[in-house]
């Protein structure tokens, strides 16, 4: 959903109140469960239901046949599908999950390199392309890896499935078509670089950017000649240098790099062994427009920045470019869902002795931690805006009690909720990230709970 909803009740009732799980009695036991979730996400089943009664009505849920990781989160995924506006990013990608080779979880696979054990989740995040304001998932796919079979040549595993590079193409198709007046922006990295990929786009008439993986592939320049996408990188037109700050990575510290920009169109054949997915659209060579995107004058040790983005956006100047870069630089705000749903949900500690029962708490927790990940950035979404408008009067009340200051606006109710959670709030602190505004939150839901049970009973 668009706008955060406080209130973890209300929120629960929201987000889980229309889900189909056969009995309207499974239904209100998931809101009670997500409202318990919201208010402890890092806790185990017994610490977020509190009571045994609770827990045991919590893995009777999960082990119900018609509660399913679908079920669970469609409605959050058509709620935020039908709440995007003008023009809005689809951040596709997938994470892995590990629950440890030594589990006795019945159905998993390999992941990773081999060495995990688990699924994979593929998801879509919609951004508002504007406000940068994260909508929601839009779509979610959980599959398997399925190794490749001994003895397979390059021939047999392109005419079969093959569930993680097919992924893309599914999810991009479960999240549809825009609707009038919407224009969906596909923005993948190089696990998307992939025909298939763009054929799935032109069918739902989606815009896209996506970082390049293969350069050595051939590619037909204006002309109709064959080349490599590399070469004709290498021949494309310069619109010119700008600079861009770069976050820290694990390996690199934060830095101003200047990036030069060539540009070039392209078109992309159909390979000669095409799936048979791909043979069936009747689709040809796509014509894709080529961003080269080059860091000049790295600093001394730093490997220079170089993204290929391939867009279907036309691009004939550096501005129009610098915004389809802009694009793909939000790509960090699903790995900021990722470490929500691993971190800051525990997703990998749940103790559920079945693939199906850990795919429903996925469900569940997939829209929790779409919630952690707003609450972060609804400082920065609406600073201004008086806190009343939003925010409960009592929860108003109980915070400026405990914290003793005075609070107006939602950047006040965001950062004292922080400071609640252990935000120390240094101008070098920088801005609260989702952990301390969760444990911010679960103290003003205790606090409140205690008042109320106080307060003394009429009748």
């Amino acid at each position: 959903m668009s706008e955060v909803i406080w209130s973890p009740a209300e929120w629960a009732r929201a987000e889980f109140g229309e889900c189909q799980l056969g009995d309207r009695r499974r239904v209100e036991r998931a809101v009670k469960y997500a409202q318990q979730v919201a208010a402890l996400p890092n806790g185990s089943t017994p610490e977020q239901t509190e009571s045994w009664a609770d827990c045991k009505a919590a893995y009777r849920l999960f082990d119900c046949p018609d509660v399913t990781f679908e079920r669970l989160a469609e409605p959050h995924w058509k709620r935020t599908r039908e709440s995007a506006r003008g023009v809005v990013l689809l951040i596709d990608d997938t994470t892995e999950t590990d629950y440890g080779r030594g589990s006795h979880v019945q159905g998993l696979a390999a992941t990773g390199n081999g060495g995990g054990y688990g699924y994979y989740l593929h998801s879509s995040l919609m951004v508002d392309e504007k406000t940068e304001r994260i909508l929601g998932l839009a779509g979610q796919e959980i599959f398997l890896r399925r190794p490749r079979e001994k003895g397979e040549n390059t021939r047999q595993r392109t005419q079969r499935s093959r569930p993680q590079s097919e992924v893309w193409g599914r999810v991009i198709s479960q999240v549809g078509s825009p609707a009038e007046g919407v224009r969906y922006i596909h923005v993948c990295d190089r696990g998307a670089d992939n025909l298939e990929v763009f054929c799935h786009l032109l069918q739902r008439d989606c815009g896209w950017v996506i970082r390049a993986s293969h350069l050595t592939r051939r590619v037909r320049d204006e002309q109709g000649a064959s080349r490599s996408l590399d070469e004709l990188c290498q021949r494309a037109n310069s619109l010119g240098s700008f600079q861009l700050p770069l976050r820290e990575t694990a390996t690199h510290p934060a830095r101003i790099a200047t990036l030069e920009v060539q540009v070039s169109r392209v078109w992309f054949p159909l390979p000669k062994l095409a799936t048979p997915w791909l043979k069936q659209t009747g689709l040809g060579a796509v014509g894709i427009t080529i961003l080269d995107v080059r860091e000049v004058s790295p600093p001394a040790g730093v490997p220079p920045l170089r993204w290929v983005l391939c867009t279907d956006e036309s691009v004939t100047s550096l501005a129009e470019s610098q915004r389809i870069i802009h694009y793909y630089e939000q790509r960090w705000l699903i790995e900021e869902f990722h470490k929500a749903l691993k971190t800051g949900c525990q997703i990998e500690s749940r103790q559920y002795q079945t693939r199906s029962r850990l795919e429903a708490v996925a469900g569940l927790l997939s829209v929790v931690a779409i919630r952690l990940v707003q609450l972060k950035h609804a400082a920065r979404e609406c600073p201004t805006e008086p806190a009343e408008v939003r925010v409960p009067r009592e929860w108003l009340e109980m915070l400026r009690s405990l914290r003793r200051r005075p609070i107006t606006t939602i950047y006040d109710f965001v950062r004292e909720l922080a400071g609640l959670g252990g935000h120390l709030g240094r101008k070098s602190d920088g801005d609260p990230g989702w952990i301390t505004l969760w444990r911010g939150l679960d103290k003003l839901v205790l606090a409140l709970r205690g008042h109320h049970a106080r307060k003394p009973k009429c009748g």
